[in-house]
């Protein structure tokens, strides 16, 4: 045997110990999608991301949902951004793609993201639990899920025992007594100490800058917030440089991995956004959510969400909501409170309007069929759902 044979051999011995080592317990090399419409930084700025997440890491596949572009990425084309995000949803059922990052997405309520950024403090890594998204329609209620959600993120990404904390915001104690009585009950919460000289597992801005904990929880609002500071403080928000991006929108029987960007992040946030999501899909999410929910509905989650929610329910309809058949709902009709969410789709169902609730990025929002939009937006308006027609409504 040659001297170039046995350097051939060695050479291939190396590639396939690296291929085993990329592909890993997921079994095969993750491909992970970016929708290229929408950026207020350009379609070019998507695909600098992304082509700099292609050059730095090797153990997952991108692929380019969007318009035809020069770049050596394999690109799925779509014409514009309702089309984009069909693609997307189609490629992820078909298993086509193994996860997804883009913007402007509506999930559904009961999922949020979980974001994930660079502290200024000591430059640790921060999961903020969550960002994007309505976890529960009832505050504390929501957050409690937070803290599940960003349990499951950080476990997935191989974080085996996380500590959480919870940013001292409104209701803050009342989730650090849920949380704590599902401790009680058995479900394993590794909570963390405040920085500060009194301790405690509520955090206050401080914990924040010196990544006191692994998962901060927080309501959604305040983590949008937070998200925004932390990616753009040095840029003056125009421009999201720092992090990983919104992250994956995680829910109880939500089964696909869709990580959200802002539409101001940059071509640093959208790299390692792609990368997050990759990490999400190798670390199995979807299978450490659904297993983390059953351990966690063991200790008693349900018994304590509906103890939270009992005292500040409102009075609900009495009436049985009209069964209508489900068709696509691609118009969103936006400017709905979160608390109203459920009332105006009882309220479109008894004018013969099937509808579904979700949330947009900028809140709330009820999406409806194209041909029923016009008489929708008539019959919010009328009850005082919406204070305003949208521009786009020709009624």
């Amino acid at each position: 045997m040659t001297g170039n044979q046995v350097s051939s051999m060695i050479g291939e011995v190396f590639s396939e110990i690296a291929d085993a080592m990329i592909i890993g317990e997921f079994g095969k090399r993750v491909k992970v999608g970016l929708t290229a419409f929408g950026s207020e930084h350009g379609t070019g700025e998507l695909v600098k991301g992304a082509e700099m997440a292609s050059k730095k890491y090797s153990d997952f596949e991108i692929v380019l949902i969007g318009p035809k572009i020069d770049t050596n990425l394999r690109i799925v084309e779509v014409n514009g951004e309702g089309e984009m995000h069909r693609k997307m949803d189609e490629l992820l059922e078909k298993g086509e793609l193994d996860a997804a990052v883009t913007m402007h997405y509506n999930f559904p309520i009961g999922v949020s993201t979980v974001g994930r950024v660079i502290t200024p403090g000591f430059g640790k890594e921060l999961i903020l639990a969550t960002t994007t998204g309505t976890s529960s329609t009832h505050r504390v209620s929501g957050m409690v899920r937070n803290a599940l959600y960003g349990i499951i993120t950080a476990k997935a990404l191989g974080i085996t025992t996380p500590t959480v904390g919870i940013l001292n915001v409104d209701g803050a104690r009342q989730v650090e007594r849920a949380l704590k009585d599902l401790k009680g009950n058995g479900y394993d919460i590794n909570f963390s100490e405040s920085v500060r000289a009194d301790g405690g597992v509520v955090m206050r801005g401080n914990d924040l800058l010196a990544a006191a904990s692994d998962i901060m929880v927080m309501d959604t609002l305040t983590g949008n917030l937070m998200m925004k500071i932390f990616s753009a403080y040095t840029t003056g928000g125009s421009y999201e440089s720092l992090g990983y991006g919104y992250g994956p929108g995680v829910g109880d029987n939500y089964d696909k991995i869709i990580c959200i960007l802002s539409r101001a992040s940059g071509a640093p946030v959208v790299c390692e956004a792609l990368r997050y999501a990759a990490s999400c899909a190798q670390g199995g999410l979807t299978k450490i959510a659904k297993a983390e929910f059953e351990k966690a509905r063991r200790a008693g989650l349900d018994n304590i969400l509906n103890g939270l929610t009992a005292e500040s329910k409102k009075e609900v309809k009495k009436t049985e909501m009209k069964q209508l058949e489900k068709k696509p709902v691609t118009k969103s009709v936006a400017g709905i409170d979160i608390l109203e969410l459920e009332n105006a789709v009882e309220d479109l169902a008894s004018e013969e309007i099937y509808s579904e609730s979700g949330m947009g990025c900028t809140g709330p929002i009820i999406l409806v069929a194209d041909e029923d939009y016009n008489k929708a937006v008539n019959v919010l308006f009328a009850k005082k759902y919406i204070s305003e027609k949208p521009l786009d409504c020709n009624c």
